[in-house]
Parts: structure tokens; sequence; C-alpha cells
């Protein structure tokens, strides 16, 4: 960039006197007082958007015993706190089992339903299930490796495997290693459980 150019050399900026910029603002807004009113403060509820201009002592008086929810109960200030989590939108409630409407005493289903997809019964079984993790083939041949099926739970396989190490480890067999390769497939095994959390 030239600073020597000649095409900006003639700008020039005239700048406002402070008494000007005073001048532009709007008088306070205090009864009695004749400051410039530059600074903002809410008028109050159902007022939103409009502002009264004070003077900086005045402003600073005003906020002190400002209160947005003063002469509000104590049941509609909760309310407006309830209706400020959504931003003051209109909501719908959506709670769970609101279908019931559409069920029998008995609990089966008023209308046609071919497949049993709504009755309660078979939410309630849905829920009373516990869903079992889904096992990798991987995971399968470990748990095989120990001599548990699929089912097995994860104190199960802690079992197994302690009782697999106390009889084939070196120690237990009076040095006998003829044993140590199925060991290692064994802890090999366990290992590989536990990454996946089963053992």
């Amino acid at each position: 960039m030239n600073l020597n150019s000649r095409i900006f050399d003639r700008i020039r900026v005239k700048r406002e006197p402070k008494a000007a910029v005073q001048q532009n603002q709007p008088r306070c807004d205090y009864p009695g007082c004749s400051e410039p009113g530059g600074h903002r403060a809410p008028m109050g509820r159902l007022r939103e958007g409009q502002y009264f201009s004070f003077c900086l002592d005045h402003v600073r008086e005003y906020n002190a015993t400002y209160n947005y929810f003063n002469g509000m109960s104590a049941e509609d200030v909760a309310l407006y706190q309830r209706d400020a989590l959504v931003g003051h939108r209109p909501t719908w409630s959506m709670g769970s089992m609101r279908g019931e409407k559409g069920f029998r005493e008995d609990g089966e289903a008023a209308g046609p339903d071919a497949l049993g997809m709504t009755s309660p019964r078979s939410y309630r079984r849905a829920a009373a299930e516990p869903s079992k993790p889904r096992l990798g083939l991987a995971a399968v041949r470990a748990l095989d490796t120990l001599g548990l099926d699929a089912t097995a739970d994860t104190a199960a396989v802690k079992t197994r495997f302690k009782d697999l190490v106390k009889r084939l480890h070196p120690d237990a067999n009076s040095g006998d290693r003829s044993n140590e390769d199925r060991l290692r497939e064994i802890i090999r095994a366990y290992k590989y459980l536990k990454s996946v959390r089963c053992g």
C-alpha cells in the first residue's frame, strides 16, 4: 500500500465537538433532570421494547430498584419461569402411554390389530425382557475356549477362568509344562472377553 498516493491526500475528516454529540442525545426522563440521557433502562413488564433515557446517576438509581416481577404473585412468577425455558413458545404435552384411551378393559386394542403390536401386554413383555448384547464370532470362540456358551454372564466367565488357571498352571502341577499352550489360549481368550466387556 502506498501511503503517498495523490488520491487520498486531500481526504479530511472533520470531528464533531463533544458538546455537539451531547446535544444530539435525548434529555434524561427523570423528573426535574436536565442532563443528557445517554443510558437506556427498560420501562417494565408489559412494555417490552420501550425504554427510558436516563443520565448515569439516575440509571444507576433506577437499576438498583428495578424488579421485572414486581406486582406478580409467586404462581405467576413460577409460570413465567417455566415458559421461559422454551422461549415463551407454545408447546404440546408428550406423555408416555397416551394411546391407552384406545384399549378395552381387558387390555386388548379396541380396533383391529392383526399383528398384536399395539397391545399393552406386548409393551410390558418387551420392557420386562432385558436385551442381551450381541456377541461377535471372536467372542463366541473365546467363550468356547473357556468351555462356556454364549449365554454366560461376566461372573461365570471370571469364575471359569480362575478355575481353569488353577487347574492348568505349571506351579499347580509340580512344574508340568504339558498344558502350557492350552493355558496361553485360555488367558488370551479371557483378555479378549475383558476387552469387549464380557469378562
